[in-house]
């Protein structure tokens, strides 16, 4: 059975995006140690998961000529995974290798999760976290935590209804301060 992981970057006061759903401050802090991580990150396979607003950041920015120059072996990783979109309104991607799901999400992954192939990462998507969340279907979060505070924004478990209990399993910490905490279930 395929493992689920959300992969995610927040601030030290917790928030993945800013009040306006702004996240490219989580893109401002590289050096070449960061750099390398994010690379290894990209080539290591598995299926991507998003909803559509991280859906809709990630296609307006990866199949792009500025990625491609800008983060050749991100943009080359991200755009030749296989990727899945939750969505209740869209009926067809626009990305290569995308599909698009509709239906309850939990059970929705439990289906991936049974299908073979390699692992399941699940990037931003917010609300779709904080909906699976106490569904027992996440099996790790890779949180980066980014040196810098935003003062409002949102976090990964806006509305989650119960206490989420997380066992800390790594740490990493980069020349550029941040700081990824590893996590499962």
């Amino acid at each position: 059975m395929r493992k689920l992981l959300v992969f995610n970057s927040v601030t030290l006061d917790g928030y993945f995006t800013d009040q306006n759903g702004d996240m490219s401050w989580a893109h401002k802090q590289d050096d070449a140690e960061w750099n390398a991580f994010t690379a290894e990150n990209a080539k290591s396979g598995g299926e991507l998961l998003f909803g559509r607003v991280t859906y809709d950041l990630m296609v307006s920015f990866w199949p792009t000529a500025a990625a491609a120059k800008m983060f050749p072996e991100v943009a080359e990783g991200m755009n030749k995974a296989p990727k899945v979109v939750f969505s209740r309104k869209m009926d067809q991607a626009s990305w290569n290798n995308t599909r698009v799901i509709k239906g309850d999400l939990a059970e929705e992954i439990r289906k991936l999760k049974g299908e073979p192939g390699e692992g399941l990462v699940l990037m931003g998507s917010g609300t779709i976290i904080s909906q699976i969340a106490l569904k027992g279907v996440i099996d790790e979060y890779q949180m980066v935590v980014n040196p810098l505070a935003l003062g409002k924004g949102r976090t990964m478990f806006d509305g989650i209804e119960d206490k989420l209990n997380l066992t800390l399993t790594s740490t990493r910490a980069f020349q550029n301060g941040n700081v990824l905490l590893s996590y499962k279930t």
